[in-house]
């Protein structure tokens, strides 16, 4: 039985990330970071993608993938609560969604901690380094997909939770120390000489820029077959 709310699981289910359910792994996120393991994740991207082409299939692994990393903050600022586990806790395998084979997240109830409030700026900056900079430097090794690409994936989840949760009176103040977190430089000091989410929006409160370009590179939604193209797209 799962330690976090029926809420909490249904907001991280709309998200294709499920808590302590059985299901067939394809690989765990540890295995990204194993050189001799990128190939073979590039073949399961493609299977899964069902798109032949490199840069479309490492783009929709880093979009599906972004909405764990999304789900991150927005557990941190609803409950204070996030992902701990090891990284090769955290599984990958598929499930069909909308009518389509869909790669999903898998954790462990165990995984889920609480933290402080005077932890928060450590707990986004370990989230960032940890379970994206690396990642995303270690897929740059596939080619064919930039690591401005790979955030942007990110951040366009970002921006919906943070439009939403700092409309909500309930949530308002959170979101907005995080996302003063978010846009603060020494939150990605070892990633970045200043906040990448902050140069992604143009310092602009996530609210402004729904529906609009704010991407500057493409995340090759429409070339998946059955997706459209991305509310984001610069193209």
């Amino acid at each position: 039985m799962s330690g976090l709310s029926q809420d909490q699981l249904q907001q991280l289910h709309s998200y294709s990330n499920y808590v302590d359910e059985e299901q067939t792994f394809l690989f765990n996120l540890n295995q990204i970071l194993q050189d001799d393991f990128l190939e073979d994740a590039k073949n399961i991207f493609k299977a899964v993608s069902q798109s032949d082409q490199d840069a479309v299939a490492i783009s929709y692994f880093t979009r599906r993938y972004g909405m764990f990393v999304a789900m991150q903050f927005y557990m941190l600022t609803v409950y204070d609560e996030m992902w701990d586990g090891e990284l090769e806790n955290l599984q990958f395998g598929v499930r069909e969604e909308f009518g389509r084979p869909s790669l999903c997240m898998f954790t462990r109830s165990e995984d889920w901690i609480m933290i402080d409030e005077d932890e928060r700026q450590q707990a986004v900056s370990k989230v960032l380094t940890e379970q994206c900079h690396q990642i995303f430097t270690q897929l740059r090794k596939l080619g064919g997909v930039s690591p401005l690409t790979h955030w942007e994936n990110v951040f366009g989840y970002m921006l919906w939770h943070y439009h939403t949760l700092s409309s909500s009176p309930a949530t308002e103040d959170e979101a907005i120390e995080y996302l003063q977190i978010l846009e603060n430089a020494e939150t990605w000091q070892g990633i970045s000489e200043q906040s990448k989410f902050s140069t992604y929006t143009g310092g602009n409160h996530p609210s402004n820029l729904i529906n609009v370009p704010v991407r500057k590179s493409c995340c090759f939604s429409k070339d998946v077959p059955g997706l459209l193209k991305c509310g984001f797209c610069p193209l």
